[in-house]
């Protein structure tokens, strides 16, 4: 088959596959089975396999590699846009076949085994989490309908449980009963999270580049293991902006007529992992005093400028570009390279002339 790229709609069990040629014609655009589709992948020669970053992607890409294919995972919001206005199921193929031939269209790295099972956990333990979080939440809307308090913090929940008294003018026994069911569930919830976290951190420790992201300030082990698990290597970011822009810790730009303006942070990407990252820098921005001088200067100076709250941010994003580093470079990190300030009197800077702001930026 002279074929330049198979464009496949990923599904459960039935397939569509788009097979485009060398000039860009439609060679074929038909369904197929799993089964058939495994066997199409190991008898094609070696070509450009494409398909939506969606769920199984990441199984039938190496799968793609294993028999000597490109595998190229594209972003479904960014396939969108060659669908057209009819959506089925060749359309949808088609539209990935005309996405994977942009040559700026970025793709997803296939992930293999072991960072999948890493990526897996971080998942499973953020849904844990959520899921303690409204339980814990629970015993406490239905314990405040009886009049009773407890203290801040999931393990004084615990501990004042089972003080609770078994039946009082103001709730019956069989309500104790069930308090301390659901105390029960808290306690075997929270013991299933430490053992998924500490599963975790151990497959964490398999990379390098796991304790040199937790010499980074606001990095803990557990936002190392995020970062490896959702960027791995991040060699598909060329630098630490395009990794700051994914996450989306970078200002939303409008521009027109020669003019632009920055808003708001984008808020795109994987929100667990920003989120991990502004209470990292949070952490660290709060106990400012104990920092490197140079990162206290650094932080300090955009405190006073723009206030605790962007400085926050500003520090997530820093973060983000020294995890980059981190994770692409097996070097140590030196906090006082990292905040150097800029010299004024380098030869490139002394040549330039100042150039004063427009008038309407102030």
């Amino acid at each position: 088959m002279n074929s330049k790229l198979m464009a496949i709609d990923l599904a459960k069990n039935v397939f569509q596959v788009c097979v485009i040629g060398v000039h860009g014609q439609v060679l074929s655009n038909r369904r197929i089975s799993r089964h058939k589709l495994s066997e199409l992948i190991a008898n094609t020669p070696p070509t450009i396999i494409a398909m939506e970053a969606c769920s199984s992607a990441h199984f039938w890409g190496r799968l793609a590699h294993k028999h000597g294919h490109e595998a190229r995972l594209l972003p479904p919001q960014h396939v969108k846009a060659f669908r057209g206005v009819q959506k089925s199921d060749g359309h949808d193929a088609l539209a990935i076949g005309e996405a994977a031939q942009r040559p700026k269209l970025h793709s997803v790295p296939v992930k293999d085994i072991q960072q999948q099972d890493l990526a897996l956990m971080v998942q499973v333990r953020a849904r844990m989490k959520r899921e303690r979080t409204a339980l814990t939440n629970q015993i406490r809307g239905f314990a405040a309908e009886y009049g009773l308090s407890f203290p801040k913090g999931i393990a004084a929940l615990l501990s004042a449980i089972p003080h609770i008294p078994v039946e009082s003018d103001m709730h019956s026994a069989q309500t104790s009963r069930l308090l301390a069911e659901l105390g029960l569930d808290l306690i075997r919830l929270s013991e299933r999270l430490d053992a998924v976290e500490a599963q975790m951190l151990e497959q964490a420790r398999v990379y390098p580049a796991f304790a040199r992201l937790q010499q980074i300030p606001g990095v803990g082990p557990i936002i190392a293991a995020t970062l490896i698990g959702l960027v791995g290597s991040a060699e598909q970011f060329e630098n630490g902006r395009q990794m700051s822009a994914w996450v989306g810790l970078v200002p939303r730009q409008r521009g027109t007529g020669g003019r632009v303006h920055l808003g708001h942070i984008t808020k795109v990407g994987d929100r667990r992992l920003r989120t991990q990252l502004i209470h990292g820098s949070r952490s660290v921005l709060r106990w400012i005093d104990k920092q490197h001088p140079a990162f206290r200067q650094w932080a300090q100076g955009i405190i006073e400028r723009r206030g605790e709250k962007r400085a926050i941010v500003a520090y997530a994003n820093k973060l983000t570009r020294l995890a980059f580093v981190a994770l692409r470079r097996n070097e140590p990190f030196d906090i006082a390279k990292a905040f150097q300030a800029p010299q004024l009197n380098h030869p490139i800077l002394l040549t330039q002339e100042p150039r004063p702001y427009p008038t309407h930026c102030w």
